[in-house]
C-alpha cells in the first residue's frame, strides 16, 4: 500500500448536523448522486473558478493532467455511467484535464460506504482486491483520481494503490467534489476548498483534514 495519496476537494457534507448550511449540504450530495449534467457543469465551473482564484487549490488541476474517474461500489458495462466519469467530463470541457482515461475498473461488488455503519464499511484492502487496471500503452506522466465523495478515504487511497503499481513512474493524486464532515456536528458553509492527504496508517486510511 503507497503511504500518502494527496487529495483535494471544494465543498463539504455534515451527515448529521443541524441547522440550514447542513440541510443544504445534504441536498448537495442528493444531487450530486443523481448526477444531473445541469449540477455536474454548473459545480465544475465553481471548481475551476476555486483554482484560479484559491490559493488552497491552486495548480491542483492543470491542463496536462490524465483523470480517472473511481468507478461505482458495483460492476458496469459502461464506466461512463458513473457519477464520477461524468464529473470527469466536465472538469476536462473547463480546461482542468487534457482526457478521461476510463481504464480503473471494478471486477466485483462492495458495499457502499455511505449506506454502512462505520464497522461495516468496505476496508482498503477489500478496495483493492475489487479494482483492476486495464493495460495502456503509453504510460501517463499525471494522472488524478476523481470521485464525487470522500468520506475516509479508503476507495481512494485504494484506487491509488492500484495505479501506482501499473504505472510506477506517475504522479498520482485525488479529487473529489464533496469531502464528508462526519464528525462535526455543524458546518458554516458549503464552500470550503483545501487540500489534504490521506495516509494509510495502521491498517487503514486516514484522512486529513
Amino acid at each position: 500500500m503507497i503511504a500518502v495519496l494527496e487529495f483535494a476537494s471544494c465543498y463539504v457534507y455534515s451527515p448529521m448536523g443541524a441547522g440550514k448550511v447542513c440541510e443544504r449540504s445534504r441536498l448537495l450530495r442528493e444531487l450530486l448522486k443523481e448526477g444531473n449534467e445541469r449540477f455536474m457543469r454548473k459545480y465544475a465551473v465553481r471548481v475551476r473558478q476555486q483554482i484560479a482564484e484559491s490559493s488552497q487549490l491552486t495548480g491542483f488541476l492543470t491542463a496536462s493532467d490524465v483523470l480517472v474517474p473511481v468507478p461505482g461500489s458495483t460492476p458496469r458495462r459502461h464506466e461512463g455511467r458513473y457519477v464520477a466519469a461524468r464529473l470527469a467530463e466536465e472538469l476536462v470541457r473547463q480546461g482542468l484535464g487534457c482526457d478521461i482515461w476510463n481504464g480503473l475498473k471494478r471486477t466485483r461488488p462492495v458495499r457502499k460506504s455511505g449506506t454502512a455503519p462505520p464497522c461495516a464499511r468496505p476496508s482498503v484492502a477489500l478496495h483493492y482486491a475489487s479494482f483492476a487496471i486495464d493495460a495502456w500503452p503509453s504510460p501517463p506522466v499525471s494522472l488524478v483520481l476523481v470521485d464525487d465523495i470522500i468520506t475516509q478515504g479508503r476507495t481512494l487511497l485504494a484506487a491509488a494503490a492500484r495505479l501506482h503499481e501499473a504505472f510506477p513512474g506517475a504522479n498520482v493524486r485525488a479529487f473529489a467534489l464533496v469531502r464528508t464532515m462526519g464528525f462535526v456536528p455543524q458546518v458554516s458553509r458549503l464552500l470550503e476548498p483545501c487540500k489534504g492527504s490521506i495516509r494509510w496508517r495502521a491498517g487503514d486510511a486516514r484522512r486529513d483534514p
